[in-house]
């Protein structure tokens, strides 16, 4: 009787199950898959539903907990696929790697899973494969969506590996395709193949997204972020740093959910900020920080954000910081240049510049490989410190790169300006003789020849320079110009030589050009134009014809005279002396009114008052003359009145006192 009780309630609880399952219910599907359980603990049906109950509720964790828990039960033939797929939603990689490759039998869904672990770990050749042998096999609704994932693997070999991108004949109908199309052109270079991609892409998501009336124009604009990221990177590369930064600004503003694309924005932020703006390339770090991006993003990613932090350490004189950072970077990827390239900066920013160089010479000798580009930097500290020669020893170790022109270049300027002509020389030797050895027909083998002649002959070694040239001669005895420079070069050693080489020049004859003059002349750039002749007078052309007249002298013109010159008084013989050093200079007189101005009472003036006065004139009698006084005069105003009259030294007394009462007050009122 239990037994059918039981069995009955089981059944009732599997159709309640089932039922959930069809309507997407799993958290109440779970509530009966776990009273199934207490009915019996080992029933691998009921255990499977419950762990891919718990999968749907994205319990992932728990999920495998209840897989480890009953590996007896649960083998991994049962549930591979259920267990790989929650260590790779927790991240577990290589678990979930070890579990596909253990299953014993490889359905659909585990090489779909296989698939997407191994462009997890950038294993793209395989995962190329795998995609391609899903594609050939399968025929389903998930076509578009593996073609996607196809082209999402070898836009991921183009920008990360460098591989050159193999036409796979995939239709551009979605906008994922073309995205994924033009991150491929981008990893190849081509910018603008890839921006007018995107634009494509970005038409394509706008018509599909605005057929579902559910989304909404906020929706529209988050699912394009990525797409607008990527156009701001183009706009990056190309130099257009304004317009990117401003895109890269919108798409924060929008606060998207991905935060491995906010993270490789804000990484892209700092480095157009570079040292300037350092505050807000310190906010933008934080972004770079957010949990879960390392799971976002590739290695070559991640490590770049790295490098970015340490620079932006260095930057804003976090010495430590930095130090700590570049490590960190060199434990990780002991072989790659830029972690000991910033440590060898941070130290010549403290001013250690033989610690930073013995730090380079270290790494050089660790990792021949990179040796070129890190002596090409020790080279760069000497000659900072104004060590040219320690320099030139430095780049000179470089065989690599030893018989390049520019390296060559480099080296006789440098011995140049240390006026050792002798190792000039050697390095031009040097590289004569490995272009012989290897490269003797080359048009850079000729050219270091003559460079190395003009250079001893300007430095005066013309005896090797003429060696040089016969060399070249010899090699290309129709070539006039080396020629010319031997035949030159011997005038100054051995001018019987020379004489005889120049019998080898072409006549003049053969070497006439056909140049019209007149054109040349009246040519746009010319420095000089003839200028054409007029038509000549007839005196002109009397003279033009008498050829062997003397031209005659122009007559000087007769200067002007002045408009009151008399020629009976004989001139002034000091006239052309300034006034004040002529000697009947006497000084310029001083004027009685200017003396008079300011003299007299208030409202006093000068004679012309008198003149005003009605009192004074003709018509009205004298005044009698004061007693003691002379006669009277007409003109009065020059008298002071008495009580107006002051010693001579009053007034300047006054003002002393004045002063010094000023400079005593400290008082106020």
């Amino acid at each position: 009787m239990a037994a059918a009780a039981g069995a009955a309630a089981a059944a009732g609880l599997w159709s309640e199950v089932n039922r959930c399952g069809q309507n997407g219910d799993f958290a109440r599907a779970l509530k009966s898959v776990n009273k199934i359980l207490q009915i019996n603990k080992d029933d691998v049906t009921a255990l499977q539903c419950k762990v891919v109950c718990l999968i749907q509720n994205g319990n992932f964790k728990e999920a495998l907990g209840v897989i480890n828990t009953h590996t007896k039960v649960l083998t991994s033939d049962v549930i591979a696929f259920e267990k790989a797929y929650c260590e790779y939603r927790l991240n577990r990689i290589e678990s979930a790697l070890k579990t596909i490759q253990s299953a014993s039998q490889q359905t659909d869904k585990l090489k779909e899973l296989y698939g997407q672990v191994l462009y997890r770990l950038e294993r793209y050749d395989d995962c190329l494969a795998a995609y391609r042998d899903l594609i050939r096999n399968s025929q389903d609704e998930y076509e578009e969506e593996r073609k996607t994932n196809l082209s999402a693997v070898v836009a991921a070999q183009s920008t990360w590996e460098k591989v050159v991108p193999e036409d796979l004949g995939l239709r551009e109908a979605t906008y994922e395709l073309c995205y994924n199309s033009a991150c491929a052109l981008i990893g190849q270079g081509k910018l603008n193949e890839a921006m007018k991609k995107l634009q494509k892409a970005e038409e394509l998501c706008r018509q599909s997204l605005s057929e579902d009336s559910d989304v909404t124009e906020e929706d529209i604009e988050a699912e394009l972020a990525i797409i607008h990221g990527q156009m701001a990177y183009i706009m990056q590369l190309q130099g257009r740093t304004e317009d990117a930064l401003q895109l890269y600004n919108q798409i924060i503003k929008l606060k998207p959910t991905d935060v491995g694309l906010l993270a490789v924005i804000a990484n892209n932020i700092i480095t157009i900020n570079k040292d300037q703006n350092v505050f807000d390339s310190k906010k933008k770090v934080k972004l770079t920080n957010a949990e879960g991006v390392e799971h976002k993003l590739s290695k070559k990613q991640l490590q770049a954000i790295e490098f970015n932090k340490a620079l932006l350490a260095m930057y804003t004189n976090q010495a430590d910081q930095c130090r700590k950072l570049s490590a960190s970077l060199q434990s990780q990827s002991p072989e790659h240049l830029l972690p000991v390239l910033i440590q060898a900066a941070q130290l010549c920013r403290e001013k250690q510049h033989a610690k930073a160089v013995g730090l380079l010479q270290d790494f050089a000798d660790q990792h021949p490989a990179n040796a070129a580009e890190i002596k090409l930097t020790m080279a760069q500290l000497k000659i900072a410190q104004g060590s040219v020669t320690k320099a030139c020893m430095i780049l000179r170790s470089i065989e690599e790169l030893q018989h390049k022109p520019g390296m060559v270049s480099a080296l006789v300027t440098m011995y140049s300006h240390e006026e050792d002509i002798d190792s000039a020389i050697e390095v031009f030797t040097q590289a004569i003789q490995w272009y012989q050895q290897h490269q003797p027909k080359s048009p850079v083998h000729l050219s270091l020849i003559r460079e190395a002649a003009n250079f001893k002959l300007k430095h005066g070694r013309k005896k090797e320079a003429i060696s040089d040239l016969e060399e070249l001669w010899k090699q290309n005895p129709k070539d006039v110009h080396t020629l010319a420079q031997l035949i030159s070069a011997y005038s100054l050693v051995d001018p019987e030589k020379a004489k005889v080489l120049s019998k080898h020049l072409p006549s003049s004859d053969t070497m006439s050009l056909k140049v019209d003059v007149d054109v040349l002349e009246n040519s746009h750039g010319a420095t000089y134009v003839r200028k054409k002749a007029g038509k000549l007078t007839g005196d002109n052309q009397q003279k033009e014809q008498g050829q062997g007249e003397v031209k005659k002298k122009k007559k000087k013109k007769k200067g002007k005279l002045p408009k009151n010159y008399d020629p009976k008084v004989t001139p002034d013989p000091e006239r052309w002396l300034p006034m004040r050093e002529r000697s009947y200079y006497r000084g310029r007189k001083k004027g009685k009114k200017k003396d008079q101005v300011g003299k007299g009472t208030q409202g006093s003036t000068t004679t012309g008052s008198s003149e005003l006065d009605a009192s004074r004139t003709a018509s009205s009698p004298p005044t009698s003359p004061r007693p003691g006084s002379g006669a009277a005069v007409s003109a009065t105003s020059n008298v002071i009145p008495p009580r107006h009259q002051k010693p001579a030294g009053a007034p300047a007394t006054k003002k002393k006192q004045q002063q010094k009462k000023k400079k005593g007050a400290k008082g106020g009122w």
